[in-house]
């Protein structure tokens, strides 16, 4: 049972962490078009009608290949996870509907209109199809979120006597305290992603001396959404999901934080450190004293609960991975904003475009969002184990009893070599879109 319940998740763990590169570029990507496209409609000046239009095709090439790879994953609630869709479909089955819908039909519906249509709509309509992919592509990301959010703090539901979960106010799924702070933290780290990757192309065009004006406009755009969604990252989003942590799951905020012991006047907040799970303690930290319990409190004094004062199910099952995954996350996050206020700050004095110190960075800086994307989704995932539905339904009594390991380490080795395939195709299309660069229309 445990060598399925390992395999069960790591094949989850895979298919879900590539197909999460797709969705979290469009959706950060669908704002920056639609501001594209409203300057355009504003000023009349030809390049942003192009920029808008350049990186729409970028956005069909990460859409297409986030549908491809998604499909896989809603097949595995059905085949690894029998036992999960059987006791909360009643619940989850409903949110996840509701996105596929939005994103197979409002996104797709309206990503075409927006390539085809615009010698046919006019300017006017043309936007308001870029502004309902925008839309569809948020909504799509809030019902995703408010199907998470209900398995990390379950709300409105009651059980059968079968032991199924129901719901028993359908409302409190979109009012669930967990759900907002979790979507804005997600969107605003999508569009971090995607300033960095407007940024970088970019820099690309103005180090090779290619497509310099439209560089010149991406670097810009780039820098300053990276700046403003790297700041919203730490302050409030992250802030307020942290305090969500502290409040619903405080033994997983101790884990998160490495926090052992509880401190009877304030807790430190750990820079650098190892957990030590058999001393129970952090080897070789570096750490500020009472920062902790005043950014969770603002009370410097306030005691924060140590892992060893909390019962063992109450406490995530991997610590270390946790531990990691979220101090990565925030390490990251925090060098961001470092990368985007210099990038800023050389913006404004006008010395960006020729220091190709900072082009640099900011180019080879382009896929560390994706993985601290990717971190901070393991540290939500790795935060709520051993529970599928926290508090509710452990992981172990959630898998498919029939599916053996040896399939699912089979299947796994298919998506393998599937997904190879697949980011190889990627990477040629993006690279090819890029190298080719917007067409230029002059105003």
């Amino acid at each position: 049972m445990e060598d399925m319940l390992f395999y069960d998740r790591l094949q989850f763990a895979f298919t879900i962490t590539f197909h999460y590169i797709f969705p979290q570029l469009t959706m950060g990507l669908s704002l920056i078009i639609v501001f594209y496209k409203g300057l355009y409609l504003r000023n009349k000046i030809e390049k942003y009608n192009d920029a808008a239009k350049f990186f729409m095709k970028i956005f069909a090439i990460n859409f297409t290949m986030g549908i491809v790879t998604g499909i896989p994953m809603e097949f595995q609630f059905g085949t690894n996870w029998a036992k999960f869709s059987e006791l909360t479909g009643g619940i989850i089955g409903q949110t996840l509907a509701m996105e596929g819908m939005i994103a197979f039909f409002l996104e797709s519906s309206f990503l075409v209109l927006f390539i085809f249509g615009e010698k046919l709509m006019g300017q006017k309509l043309h936007f308001l199809t870029g502004f309902l992919v925008f839309l569809g592509s948020w909504i799509s990301g809030w019902f995703i979120l408010a199907t998470n959010a209900w398995m990390q703090h379950p709300v409105g539901y009651e059980i059968l006597e079968n032991g199924r979960y129901v719901l028993e106010n359908f409302s409190a799924l979109f009012v669930n305290p967990w759900l907002l702070p979790a979507f804005l933290h997600n969107q605003v780290a999508s569009l971090l992603t995607s300033s960095f990757v407007v940024a970088s192309i970019g820099a690309f065009y103005i180090l090779r001396q290619k497509n310099i004006e439209f560089g010149q406009l991406f670097l810009k755009t780039g820098v300053i959404f990276g700046l403003v969604s790297s700041i919203l990252l730490a302050i409030p989003t992250g802030d307020w999901n942290a305090k969500n942590v502290a409040k619903y799951q405080p033994g997983t905020f101790a884990a998160m934080e490495g926090i052992f012991e509880t401190e009877k006047a304030g807790a430190e907040i750990i820079l650098i450190g190892q957990p030590n799970m058999v001393e129970k303690k952090i080897d070789n930290k570096i750490a500020i004293p009472n920062i902790l319990s005043f950014l969770t409190y603002q009370d410097w004094n306030m005691q924060i609960k140590g892992m060893n004062d909390f019962k063992e199910e109450e406490i995530p099952s991997n610590v270390p991975a946790l531990y990691y995954s979220y101090h990565m996350m925030v390490g990251l996050g925090t060098i961001f904003i470092g990368i985007m206020a210099l990038a800023a700050f050389l913006l404004w004095r006008k010395k960006i475009y020729k220091s190709k110190l900072i082009l640099w960075v900011i180019l080879f800086a382009t896929p560390f969002p994706y993985i601290a994307n990717t971190a901070g989704w393991y540290t939500a995932e790795l935060a709520r184990q051993p529970w599928l539905v926290y508090g509710l339904l452990k992981t172990l009594d959630g898998i498919s009893p029939n599916v053996s390991s040896g399939n699912t380490l089979f299947t796994l080795l298919g998506f393998i070599g599937l997904y190879i395939l697949l980011g190889l195709l990627l990477l040629l299309l993006a690279g090819k879109t890029i190298h080719v660069g917007p067409e230029s229309h002059k105003a």
